[in-house]
């Protein structure tokens, strides 16, 4: 956490402590916009070693920083009781976090949302509103598919483990839905199981049929 000093050619120089770090152009969220004397809180990346001695660089849109916002926010997270297994993140947009947990009595997705929301609501603005889903983690990578594409209805789904890769096919009017926006919710689930997912409609492969 620091203070914004200046601003120079789009890179935020902050003051920590005693030292200066940089928050590259690179590093920073579309969505936000920092002016000199704002408070920010942003995820240590490196050292680097610089002619004029060590330059600590940060960043607001790496997915640690997601990552770190919640341990901070739940105890479960810090404790080790629930485990943020994975994360995918386009800064600025949407975040999707997978969680597991270690104990029967404890929901996962619960925890990280907290009570009426309190916990997720906490990070959302830290982000400045950027959306986050919350999804239970799974082994078998045909439920944790369906629980990363949640809320989209999903028809038929078969996996490659040699390509890492799923076909989900889901009604034609979910297509979209399942796809996101400029096919955001398919890809971000896709970075966050690790696999290739290819997503086509009921419509779709009957019109493939009868051709």
């Amino acid at each position: 956490t620091g203070v914004v000093k200046r601003i120079s050619h789009g890179n935020l120089i902050v003051g920590v402590g005693k030292a200066e770090a940089l928050i590259p152009h690179r590093e920073q969220s579309p969505r936000e916009n920092f002016k000199a004397g704002d408070r920010i809180r942003a995820y240590l990346l490196t050292v680097e070693k610089t002619a004029r001695g060590p330059q600590i660089i940060m960043s607001r849109s790496c997915p640690d920083l997601v990552r770190a916002l919640f341990e901070l926010e739940v105890p479960e997270i810090y404790d080790g009781t629930v485990e943020l297994k994975a994360v995918a993140r386009e800064a600025g947009n949407r975040t999707k976090i997978a969680v597991l947990s270690h104990d029967l009595n404890v929901d996962a997705v619960g925890a990280c949302v907290g009570m009426k929301g309190s916990r997720v609501r906490a990070v959302v603005e830290e982000l400045c509103g950027e959306k986050i889903d919350i999804i239970r983690w799974s082994e078998d990578p045909l439920e944790m598919c369906r629980n990363a594409l949640n809320p989209a209805e999903i028809l038929n789904m078969t996996f490659e483990e040699a390509t890492r890769s799923i076909y989900v096919v889901v009604p034609h009017d979910q297509l979209s839905l399942a796809i996101g926006k400029r096919g955001q919710n398919a890809r971000l689930a896709s970075v966050l199981m690790g696999w290739n997912i290819d997503i086509k409609s009921d419509a779709q492969l009957t019109g493939a049929v009868s051709e």
